[in-house]
């Protein structure tokens, strides 16, 4: 049995897991360090932030209507936590809701900072399942022949398993990132047929041009925002 080195809960060879693809979103987006602030203004950066985050919520919510019920993160920071913790908070209404956390690797989390490590402990604790793409202890990200126990690959599987195992997938995806992770993720989604909904900075920068700098014109906007999962692409 394999254990998270952050939370000490039981994580499970991804291979083992099976799921109702059909009910089943997954997430890729980018990082906290993506997020240019409105008008590239630093007083400006909090707000920005946050609308980015409440529209992440606003897609969970939008698919949560429309039938689905399992959330896949990748529990990478960024994108991924924001989301299984808003997912976390979900649950607690609703038990119907299901929250799977995919580790690339079991030693990924080394480089994070104390704060996103201790919202990952959280996270892995309030799972309904925990899973690794890598069962092998000591491996970690590295280009080929720089160890011996390094791997390229261990991000781009841990992907494309979360991709297979979902029907949709819900992105903040910045145009013109397309040496990202989230690129390639989108591109393999795209090619497997998946439902793709996607927003980035400009839809962030459109509410707060639209409401001006003020989270709580942003969020009563939201609400009313038309349900991305039923309309077509």
């Amino acid at each position: 049995m394999l254990f998270s080195l952050d939370s000490g809960v039981p994580v499970l060879p991804a291979q083992d897991f099976s799921g109702d693809i059909d009910t089943t979103v997954c997430f890729t987006g980018h990082r906290e360090t993506s997020v240019i602030p409105y008008r590239n203004e630093p007083i400006y950066r909090s707000i920005t932030l946050r609308t980015v985050q409440l529209m992440l919520c606003r897609y969970i919510d939008m698919a949560v209507e429309s039938g689905y019920r399992s959330f896949i993160s990748g529990l990478a920071v960024g994108t991924d936590l924001w989301a299984a913790k808003y997912i976390l908070a979900k649950k607690r209404s609703d038990s119907s809701i299901r929250l799977i956390g995919v580790m690339p690797y079991l030693r990924h989390a080394e480089r994070f900072a104390p704060q996103y490590r201790e919202t990952l402990a959280d996270v892995e604790k309030g799972a309904d399942v925990l899973l690794t793409t890598n069962t092998e202890p000591d491996v970690i990200y590295g280009k080929k022949g720089s160890g011996e126990n390094t791997s390229p690959d261990v991000y781009r599987e841990r992907n494309y398993f979360m991709v297979d195992n979902a029907s949709a997938v819900i992105s903040y995806f910045n145009e013109g990132s397309f040496k990202s992770g989230t690129y390639q993720t989108l591109n393999y989604a795209t090619r497997q047929g998946r439902t793709i909904r996607r927003f980035g900075l400009e839809d962030a920068y459109a509410l707060i041009d639209e409401c001006g700098p003020d989270i709580e014109s942003i969020r009563r906007r939201l609400v009313f925002m038309e349900n991305v999962f039923e309309m077509p692409y």
